[in-house]
């Protein structure tokens, strides 16, 4: 648009200053014309004058035939008496006469020139209206192609401009299309040359940055996943020490450094499980069930110590889903812990996954205000009612939903119920005819 509205202005201005030289090249033109009338007009009247035997007869010349006449003309003596005049010169539009040269009326353009030392003059004169319609026809001239090359101009400049940079809405779509953590490289190979290197050095870029965050991922993953070996060494020596002593006091002390090494194979554990949601491969290219993965992990908890409280509803048909098994499970078990660990003691835990992928962890317990709920996806973000957690599970799971796209809601109160929390994520099904092909391959 501002191109387009630069160029019309631009044209607009060189159409008015071209009009403007050819009015005074017009201008220059009629006055040598009258100038050359005048001097070409002159010698034939002396000759008339001379040769007539009344010197002060008027004589109008006749026309030949029907014309308008752009020039008129009169001869006068010393004495201002009219000798010759053309056929339509109308002596009103004639001032006295005041020396050879140009004049100018409000309504004519005049050239006098004189012979026979002053007494035969001649005075020519042009209609100021000629020179203006002139003038006009000039503009309208200029003018007119302008108001149909314009639309057309400023139409095929915005076709071209549409057509050369719809590679680059294209790109620009397929960049903000992009979550968040997908860094790859944007395609470039249809991009204007003057883009393209561009496009080339936000490559670049976010080549740098997956190189970082890749960095940063690696080393937490592997840093928690060589923690685990000692770990499990230190709690075993811990457990040693408090069978082996008989010191009340050694036990307690052995006893807490075995709840505080098991916490910190609980973190590391997540820790890993955290690096997986924001760096492994989410999606596969085969289909299983939701509901094989859930139930693992829930029978697993089921044989821990609240895992009795949990109160499992799949339903009949199979639940098929390209999302990865492992990210599966790893989505229910942080869902599930945090429900037995932050519900109400001797309270059931409600684990649903309904027909169309949402998967629902309910519990028992105290309404959390809305700003508590707005931070439980924070990274160590405890709950007040039980400070021991990681603090990273729902923060797990709000980086898969992230991810998969999918959708993570966190409310409390629960549905149907005046008190507790439920978290609900809408894991990725597939439509029935690809569960209706998926049967007829099984």
């Amino acid at each position: 648009m501002t191109l387009g509205g630069l160029l019309v202005a631009l044209w607009i201005t060189v159409a008015f200053v071209t009009s403007l030289v050819l009015r005074n090249e017009m201008y220059e033109v009629f006055d040598t014309a009258l100038q050359e009338t005048a001097q070409r007009i002159l010698p034939l009247a002396v000759v008339d004058v001379v040769g007539r035997e009344d010197v002060n007869l008027t004589q109008r010349l006749g026309a030949i035939r029907a014309h308008d006449e752009g020039f008129t003309y009169i001869v006068r003596n010393a004495e201002g008496l009219i000798l010759i005049q053309s056929h339509t010169a109308d002596p009103a539009h004639f001032p006295p006469y005041a020396g050879p040269g140009f004049q100018e009326t409000t309504t004519h353009r005049l050239y006098s020139e004189v012979a026979l030392q002053g007494s035969i003059r001649i005075t020519v004169a042009e209609p100021l209206t000629h020179r203006a319609t002139v003038a006009r026809e000039i503009q309208m001239a200029l003018g007119v192609p302008l108001l149909v090359l314009l639309p057309l101009t400023f139409l095929s400049i915005l076709v071209a401009l549409r057509t050369s940079l719809a590679p680059l809405t294209r790109f620009r779509e397929r960049l903000n299309g992009r979550s968040a953590r997908d860094l790859s490289a944007v395609p470039t190979t249809d991009l204007p040359t003057e883009i393209a290197p561009v496009a080339v050095t936000l490559n670049s870029l976010l080549s740098r940055l997956k190189d970082a965050f890749d960095a940063e991922r690696s080393f937490a993953s592997n840093a928690a996943h060589e923690l685990r070996t000692p770990l499990a060494g230190a709690i075993a020596q811990a457990q040693r020490l408090q069978s082996e002593t008989s010191d009340p006091a050694a036990q307690q002390k052995a006893h807490e450094i075995e709840v505080t090494l098991k916490r910190l194979t609980r973190l590391a554990e997540k820790l890993m499980q955290l690096s997986r949601a924001e760096g492994a491969r989410l999606r596969q290219d085969m289909l299983t069930d939701l509901r094989a993965a859930i139930r693992i992990v829930v029978e697993d908890l089921a044989r821990s110590e609240k895992g009795g409280r949990i109160d499992l509803s799949l339903p009949d048909q199979p639940v098929l889903s390209d999302m990865d098994p492992d990210a599966v499970g790893i989505v229910t078990r942080n869902l599930i812990e945090n429900a037995l660990r932050h519900g109400e003691a001797g309270e059931p835990v409600a684990v649903t996954l309904t027909a169309d992928g949402a998967l629902s962890v309910a519990n028992a317990g105290p309404v959390l205000p809305r700003d508590m709920l707005d931070r439980l996806t924070e990274r160590f973000q405890r709950g007040a009612d039980n400070p021991n957690g990681s603090g990273l599970g729902l923060a797990i799971v709000a980086a898969i939903s992230d991810r998969i796209e999918g959708k993570l809601t966190l409310r409390s109160p629960r549905r149907g119920a005046e008190t507790g929390f439920e978290a609900r994520l809408n894991l990725p099904v597939q439509k029935e005819d690809a569960v209706t092909k998926h049967r007829a391959t099984a």
